[in-house]
Order: structure tokens, then C-alpha cells, then sequence
């Protein structure tokens, strides 16, 4: 199934990774994702009802704070707070993500590091910990859903990683409807997803019927089975690059010649 509404998408089988028991930074970092309060967001059920989808993003418009779409001839709005309710978000906390303490950011640094020297908070993400890698690549294609190269980590995740890692409360109900606001907004070219979410919050609603659903790829959900694919798959980058990277060349030491002048 191919579909450009999954193109960024990342849905998270949680009662699948909480057993990872072979990899203690794996398994801390979704613990660390749901205890920020994303784990019905990012678990609701894998779902694509992509006609429906469609119908919401052709149709819909920002009406002050709320968005109304139309699906098979009803009109239908979505506020904030029914948003945050369905998901169980945070309704508390920062929202900007450049309010995340420095301290925080600069033992990030280190704490996030494969080697454990300093890291920049703007740069390629193969300097990371498996676990943060992968992280980032939930966070982009799950989360801020920005268009731009993944094997990067810009500063703003990097604070958002940094808010998750030591739990800080972030306002995720805002953070995430104003993330939807901007996908129905005309104005900007930002990328169609939440494929799952928006399929979830419309069942969930008695006035809109449904069409058949189709299950999302296995590729697109995080488990035991692909999170263990993506640590092979590192390790694998890892040991190629390490191959490959040049050795120090010694430059030979002249002899001293005896000038007579």
C-alpha cells in the first residue's frame, strides 16, 4: 500500500516495545515517549482510511480556534480540547521548545552521544545513540512532520528530545493541534499526515460513516521485530563508517643535513 498520507507517519506498538529487554536504552526511551503523555497519540490504532482522509483535508477550514471539515455531507468542527481529550494529551506545560532549560540542552549533549564527547544540537544524527536516532526520526515523521532531510537533527527537536529524556511538561494538545492547523492551512506547504490520528478521531464521532479502513504497513509501526531491524541496521552504518574512515597518514620525519657554508 502506498499512500502519500504515510509517508511521514510512525505509529508505536507499545505493548510490543515495552518488551525489549536486550536493549535498556531502546526500552527507556519509550518509556520516556510515554510518560510525556504521546502514548495514545502516537499508539491509537493503524488505520488508513484514506478516502475519508482526503474528504478532510479537501474540505477543511480554521474557524477560530476549531477546524470544521465536511465528510460525506455533514459538517464537523474539531476544537482543541476535543482533540487533547481523544489522545489524552497534556493540556500543561511549555509549548515553545526553546523554553527547555540550557543545563538541560548541554547535559543533552553528552547524554545523547554514541561516544560520550559533546555533540552539536544542530547536526547528522549518526553521532547518536541508536535510541535518540531513532527519536529524531519518530519526532520528524510523527510529530513535527517538516519536510527535510531525517538523517539531520535540527535544534528544535534536539529541545524536544531534551524535554522528553528528562521529563519536562510539555503542552502537547497545543503542540500537536497547532501542528494539524497548520497541514489544513492553504498557505503553507506543509505535508499531509496524522494519517492514523484523523482517522481515529473521526470514527470516534456517532455523525461520520466510515468507509472500509486499511491497516498500515508493518514498516510504519514500531515493534520489538522492526526496532530490532533498525539496531542491526545502525550497528551495520556504524562498523561501515568506522571501515572506512581514513587513517591518520604520518608524515615521515626528515633527516637533518649538515649545511656548509
Amino acid at each position: 500500500m502506498a499512500s502519500a498520507f504515510i509517508s511521514y507517519s510512525y505509529q508505536i506498538n507499545y505493548e510490543s516495545v515495552l518488551m525489549i529487554h536486550d536493549h535498556e536504552g531502546m526500552l527507556n526511551m519509550f518509556k520516556a515517549l510515554e510518560a510525556s503523555g504521546l502514548r495514545r497519540f502516537l499508539g491509537c490504532e493503524s488505520v488508513l482510511y484514506e478516502t475519508e482522509l482526503g474528504q478532510f483535508f479537501d474540505t477543511a477550514l480554521i474557524q477560530d480556534e476549531d477546524i470544521t471539515y465536511v465528510i460525506s455531507g455533514k459538517f464537523v468542527s474539531i476544537s482543541p480540547t476535543l482533540f487533547a481529550t481523544v489522545f489524552d494529551l497534556p493540556s500543561e506545560g511549555i509549548t515553545n521548545f526553546s523554553e527547555v532549560p540550557k543545563d538541560k540542552v548541554y547535559d543533552a549533549r553528552s547524554l545523547f552521544s554514541q561516544k560520550g564527547v559533546q555533540i552539536d544540537v544542530h547536526g547528522k544524527k549518526k553521532y547518536m545513540k541508536h535510541e535518540f536516532r531513532l527519536l529524531n526520526d519518530i519526532l520528524a515523521k510523527a510529530i513535527t512532520v517538516k519536510a527535510g532531510s531525517f538523517d539531520s537533527v535540527t535544534v528544535e527537536r534536539f529541545q524536544m528530545m531534551t524535554a522528553i529524556q528528562y521529563g519536562l511538561k510539555v503542552n502537547w494538545g497545543k503542540v500537536l493541534f497547532n501542528v494539524l492547523k497548520d497541514m489544513v492551512d492553504r498557505s503553507q506547504r506543509k505535508a499531509k499526515c496524522f494519517a492514523a490520528q484523523i482517522g481515529f478521531l473521526l470514527k470516534g464521532i456517532p455523525t461520520v460513516n466510515m468507509g472500509n479502513g486499511v491497516p498500515f504497513p508493518s514498516a510504519k509501526i514500531l515493534s520489538m521485530k522492526t526496532v530490532h531491524t533498525y539496531i542491526v541496521t545502525n550497528t551495520t552504518i556504524d562498523a561501515r563508517a568506522e571501515s572506512e574512515e581514513p587513517a591518520m597518514v604520518k608524515t615521515p620525519k626528515m633527516k637533518k643535513k649538515n649545511f656548509i657554508y
